[in-house]
């Protein structure tokens, strides 16, 4: 794509962390916030990377969400829990419920703890990552404000809702999955109108539920499965009862739209994380052999003619490698915003690359 400006990946890092915390977010929310944002962007997850940072620091100020949260968990039965995220950017809740999923599963095998009062977290395999760097199998849920028609529906139901998983493997990247249950995010649908580039098919659909190419024109998203949609509608749906059922938080319909930044009232976001120990069952050592089997055998499976096969995360893995040396891509949008941000608090725009 075209229209990029790059800018080196650890000077993107200080920036973000110097943003938020000009904005007044305290240090923990300035790390969870930025770690997060920043997997997005490293691993090619540009919808949910760095280019969130302006809207983050918008509903600080507008007092949307809390700079200084009072995180508080309940340990409700061995393995499960809640935590309260007092209104906190999503990624400071998220990385704090699943520290403590991966601290009850040590003990109990598998975990699972539902979130509260939480918000936009970014890119869901943030969290699973931060469980398989622990050893631990980990898995993530999420709901969002309506913007996913039904299969066959003609208006917003769900949100993208997203769910991943990641699997610990004997390298250093894990097994990672990390999908919308919509066609694509609607973060996505943004990138491409300020890149100016037209949608693939099956993807949005305009007032009517008519497929449209043209994001600006995007009223609602497919499920994912094009034809087939009723399954990504049914996937929604899961991470739906996940997030919002076992928290008691709202429902995608009823969650106020992340992008109305004339509403200050928390959003009252619900979520899930489930850590599960290999140590629970057949050992950690032989979950992970099991699993660099499973790859290679995967890896070696005879592709269609002039495709490669990928495990999931292997695209990532590549792209993160090349952002890392040749610097992360920026569209003019988020270029802009962060323009603004250098203007409003005196920062210094993130070092370009050639």
């Amino acid at each position: 794509m075209q229209n990029r400006t790059c800018v080196d990946y650890e000077d993107l890092e200080r920036f973000c962390r110097e943003a938020l915390s000009a904005c007044g977010a305290d240090e923990p929310t300035q790390t969870a916030c930025t770690n997060s944002i920043m997997h997005g962007s490293i691993h090619g997850v540009d919808s949910h990377g760095v280019r969130l940072l302006p809207h983050y620091i918008a509903v600080f100020e507008t007092g949307r969400l809390n700079r200084t949260p009072n995180l508080n968990f309940t340990p409700v039965k061995a393995g499960t829990g809640i935590l309260d995220g007092d209104n906190a950017q999503g990624g400071r809740a998220m990385y704090a419920a699943m520290d403590h999923a991966i601290a009850l599963a040590r003990e109990t095998g598998i975990a699972g703890v539902a979130v509260q009062n939480s918000s936009h977290f970014g890119p869901a395999g943030a969290y699973s990552i931060h469980a398989a760097r622990a050893g631990m199998i980990g898995l993530t849920f999420g709901n969002s404000d309506a913007f996913v028609r039904l299969h066959d529906g003609a208006e917003r139901f769900h949100g993208t809702n997203p769910i991943s998983m990641a699997v610990p493997t004997g390298t250093e990247h894990p097994w990672l999955l990390d999908m919308a249950t919509s066609s694509v995010p609607v973060n996505r649908v943004q990138l491409y109108a300020s890149l100016g580039v037209d949608l693939p098919d099956d993807v949005a659909s305009d007032t009517e539920g008519v497929d449209t190419n043209d994001p600006n024109r995007a009223e609602m998203m497919a499920p994912v499965g094009a034809a087939f949609g009723f399954k990504g509608a049914a996937l929604g749906g899961m991470a739906e009862i996940f997030s919002a059922v076992l928290s008691d938080m709202r429902l995608s319909p009823e969650i106020a739209p992340m992008g109305d930044l004339s509403d200050s009232r928390p959003r009252e976001m619900g979520a899930f994380v489930m850590a599960i120990d290999p140590d629970g069952f057949v050992g950690r050592i032989a979950a992970t052999a099991i699993m660099d089997r499973y790859l290679s055998q995967l890896r070696s499976s005879k592709p269609a003619k002039g495709k490669q096969v990928m495990a999931p995360g292997d695209r990532e893995w590549a792209e993160a490698a090349v952002r890392r040396e040749k610097g992360v891509p920026l569209d003019p949008v988020t270029v802009e915003g962060f323009e603004a941000l250098c203007e409003r608090y005196s920062l210094i725009f993130p070092k370009r690359v050639a």
